[in-house]
């Protein structure tokens, strides 16, 4: 079983980086602070993630937290105290020896999904249920850039965004509101042409990557990847048929250029083509 599952890693990183060689010409650039910003640092077992949103990264969080010693069991970790607690370090907070010592010497790894999952995921979460962060500042936006004769009350509060707007925003080159790690490309979250990632794991694959990462590191036995669903726990997960429904409310040129903006994406993790 191990053996299949090296197999996979060593066809994973061979395939991006020949798709880094090929479109990337900053193989040679200088990694900054600006480049290591979304990984966070496990210094006991010596392991570097890279957070992609929506790709399990509140339970890799937990897992990294337990490793560290700072608590029992992923079961007791909140998810305030997953994502405001700030326990783990992040990479950026380190001077310029310390990122490059850690780098150098710990196992990298990040774990990605499938993007138009990825997008729809992070649609559900940040708009379809209260939030009063992603509402005032993107909702607000969006409905006043993109929807004709908008209530005076959907202006005000910016709440019930549809898809079609918020893939409206997404495809504008003049966007009314900047990007956000949610949607952001994984090229640009981790930099994988400049950081040369150890594991890379897919969120389709979840639990046999996750529990094959915590072996490679020499994990204890007893601490496996959580499987619960961190928010909304009572919804239904992003499925690739959830996914389609939402992609079928756009026009085909849309879906296109979706694809387009992902692309990089699509390539470097070799998924195909929705």
């Amino acid at each position: 079983k191990w053996k299949s599952l090296y197999q996979i890693q060593r066809e994973r990183k061979r395939i991006m980086r020949e798709t880094c060689s090929k479109y990337k010409s900053n193989n040679r650039r200088i990694i900054t602070p600006y480049h290591v910003s979304r990984i966070f640092v496990e210094d006991k077992y010596r392991v570097l993630y890279c957070e992609v949103p929506k790709a399990g990264c509140s339970n890799w969080k937990r897992v990294l937290m337990v490793l560290n010693g700072l608590a029992s069991s992923t079961k007791d970790i909140q998810h305030n105290t997953v994502h405001y607690g700030n326990y783990l370090k992040r990479l950026d907070g380190f001077d310029h020896k310390g990122i490059y010592h850690r780098l150098n010497t710990y196992t990298k790894m990040l774990f990605i999904r499938e993007p138009f999952e990825k997008l729809v995921s992070a649609f559900r979460d940040k708009f379809e249920h209260p939030n009063n962060y992603y509402h005032p500042v993107f909702g607000k936006a969006i409905i006043s850039r993109y929807r004709v004769n908008a209530t005076k009350e959907a202006l005000r509060t910016g709440a019930g965004v549809k898809f079609k707007e918020f893939i409206q925003y997404l495809l504008d080159v003049h966007r009314p509101v900047g990007m956000d790690i949610h949607w952001d490309h994984v090229n640009k979250l981790c930099s994988p042409c400049l950081i040369d990632y150890d594991f890379v794991g897919k969120f389709e694959s979840m639990e046999e990557d996750a529990n094959f990462f915590l072996h490679l590191i020499g994990a204890p036995q007893n601490l496996t990847f959580p499987k619960f669903k961190d928010r909304h726990s009572n919804e239904e997960r992003t499925t690739t048929k959830i996914t389609q429904q939402y992609f079928a409310q756009l026009s085909p040129s849309q879906r296109q250029r979706s694809y387009d903006f992902y692309y990089m994406d699509y390539l470097m993790f070799n998924y195909s083509k929705p």
